[in-house]
This record gives C-alpha cells, sequence and structure tokens, in this order.
C-alpha cells in the first residue's frame, strides 16, 4: 500500500498527516452514516492542485486507486468537519449509486506530523 499524508497550506509550506496514524487514532471513534451532500469537497478540486492538469493519464490513475478502494473503512473528518482521509472511498460509493457513507469525525483536530514542508520531502 502506498504512503498517504493529508495536506494542508501553512505559512511556509505545508502541514501534512500521517494517514496511517489518522487512522489509528480514529479507530474509536464511533462511525456514522452521512449523505454526500455533507461533504464539500466533493466539488472541489481535491487531487489536482491549481497548477496541475488533470489529464485523462492521471484521471485514470485516480480511478484504479478508487476500484481498488474499501467501503468497510468509514472517512474522516477533522474536528472542523474538512475531510482527512477518504476521498478515494467518496468517489467508489459515489460512483456505485450508494446514498450514504461511513464517517468518523474527531471532536479535536490532532496535531499535524510535520509543519512546513513540501510533499516531495515526506518519507514515501
Amino acid at each position: 500500500m502506498r504512503k498517504q499524508y493529508h495536506f494542508r497550506p501553512s505559512p511556509n509550506g505545508f502541514y501534512a498527516w500521517d494517514v496511517d496514524r489518522l487512522v489509528k487514532l480514529s479507530s474509536l471513534l464511533l462511525p456514522t452514516s452521512i449523505n454526500f451532500e455533507q461533504i464539500s469537497e466533493l466539488d472541489e478540486p481535491y487531487w489536482f492542485s491549481s497548477d496541475e492538469t488533470p489529464s485523462c493519464r492521471r484521471i485514470a490513475e485516480h480511478f484504479k486507486l478508487m476500484l481498488d478502494a474499501d467501503l468497510q473503512y468509514p472517512i474522516i473528518f477533522c474536528a472542523l468537519g474538512r475531510l482527512m482521509d477518504g476521498m478515494l472511498r467518496i468517489a467508489k460509493a459515489l460512483a456505485l449509486g450508494k446514498k450514504t457513507i461511513l464517517s468518523v469525525r474527531f471532536q479535536e483536530t490532532t496535531e499535524a506530523d510535520f509543519v512546513d514542508v513540501q510533499p516531495d520531502d515526506l518519507p514515501y
């Protein structure tokens, strides 16, 4: 399995959370079903930054990952309701015609594992 991080902009780069750690920390939270309308990231350019072109090749790469996504695992939200992990599972469930998806939400957002980093500087 590929190493994954959740990124958010920081003053000098990005805050980065290790998704394996997020999964471990969220494993004690009670999953609940939510509607897709509650996921604002569905209508954002989530996988592609403004300087990236979502080419057919890049979309196909995400599609393959989406096909492999396991819907038994809940998606993860921070305390503010922003997605931290699970967009591939969301896309798969949506494409399959599901109406809801399992999710967990932290009461307090955990501190980032890395601060002011660039994605290419992280261990994979």
